[in-house]
């Protein structure tokens, strides 16, 4: 059997800082990552990919925004807004990514499939809207809006200002086609899934799917698909080559090797900030922890050069 590995996009790999976020540069961002994935599949290795949606849905917001006020169009809920960008990003991946199998004579399907996480519907994170999405406002419109819809505000910190909606981002529990997604990924179909971390859903009392006005994590929605499909290695696509503890202090180390005790510690020592590294390694530990080999976090360009990447594993593995 090939190994199976979940590669997760980082936002970077699709729209950069300093981009206008046209579909020419999205294109041409997410072409040169897709390249840097060739050896995996040269390799014999079955894949998913999953990939980030921030800036896309946020814009997709705004769009809902600027079309109520404008024209009078309702707006689409959250979740709808989550659902768009997975199929547009997904498409996109996967018109690029036969693209370049194409040029370089590989045979091989790929799908895209809309993907929903399931959450629980008491999750604390309900109660403690956390994820600000959506266009900036001032207090005045932010308070207006806040009283006509009952959206809930956060002011952004002192370089972003203003006031953007917060939203929940509750742990994921289970990805809904996961079997599916198993299923093509080991027959050999690259399967493109869990968008934006999946559309979030809960089941009510009766076990219908209800959709859930929040965001889900990508990086620990792929960490859970990985685990679920028994992928041997998860791959975290950022804009770093390497983790480092100490980051950005006279006494900044890298490492290219990690096991889980180690890891554990330096995440408890406050190590890793919680708005970038964090999130990122709780999801590279998430994935050994449920009998993932190995997880590894590194720049896309950097991926297929193995001396790249810190490599986390239960015990060290050099």
């Amino acid at each position: 059997m090939n190994k199976l590995a979940v590669v997760a996009l980082g936002g970077n790999a699709l729209l950069r800082d300093n981009q206008l976020g046209t579909i020419e540069e999205q294109e041409q961002n997410t072409t040169d990552t897709l390249e840097n994935l060739l050896f995996l599949i040269r390799e014999g290795y079955d894949l998913v990919i999953t990939h980030g949606n921030g800036p896309q849905v946020g814009n997709i917001l705004m769009r809902n925004d600027a079309g109520e006020e404008n024209y009078g169009i309702p707006q689409m809920p959250l979740d709808i807004c989550v659902a768009d960008s997975q199929g547009g990003i997904g498409y996109m991946i996967e018109r690029m990514l036969r693209n370049i199998l194409h040029k370089n004579g590989i045979h091989k399907e790929v799908v895209t499939l809309i993907t929903m996480a399931l959450v629980e519907e008491n999750d604390p994170a309900f109660k403690q809207p956390s994820k600000r999405v959506g266009r900036t406002y001032n207090k005045d419109e932010a308070d207006k809006i806040a009283t006509e819809k009952g959206w809930i505000f956060q002011e952004g910190k002192k370089r972003e200002g203003g006031y953007r909606r917060a939203v929940p981002s509750p742990k994921p529990i289970g990805i809904i086609n996961e079997k599916v997604v198993e299923n093509l990924a080991r027959q050999g179909t690259i399967v493109i899934a869990s968008g934006g971390g999946g559309v979030p859903v809960y089941r009510d009392a009766e076990g219908r799917l209800r959709p859930s006005e929040a965001v889900i994590d990508k990086d620990l929605a792929s960490a859970l698909l990985g685990a679920r499909i028994g992928a041997d290695e998860f791959y975290i696509l950022t804009d770093v080559s390497f983790v480092y503890i100490n980051f950005g202090t006279p006494q900044q180390e890298v490492r290219e090797f990690l096991n889980h005790r180690d890891t554990v510690s330096y995440l408890e020592q406050g190590m890793f900030g919680e708005g970038d590294m964090a999130p990122k390694i709780r999801a590279a530990l998430q994935f050994i922890e449920k009998g993932g080999e190995k997880s590894v976090i590194t720049e896309a360009f950097k991926l297929e050069d193995r001396s790249y990447g810190t490599k986390i594993t239960m015990e060290y593995d050099t």
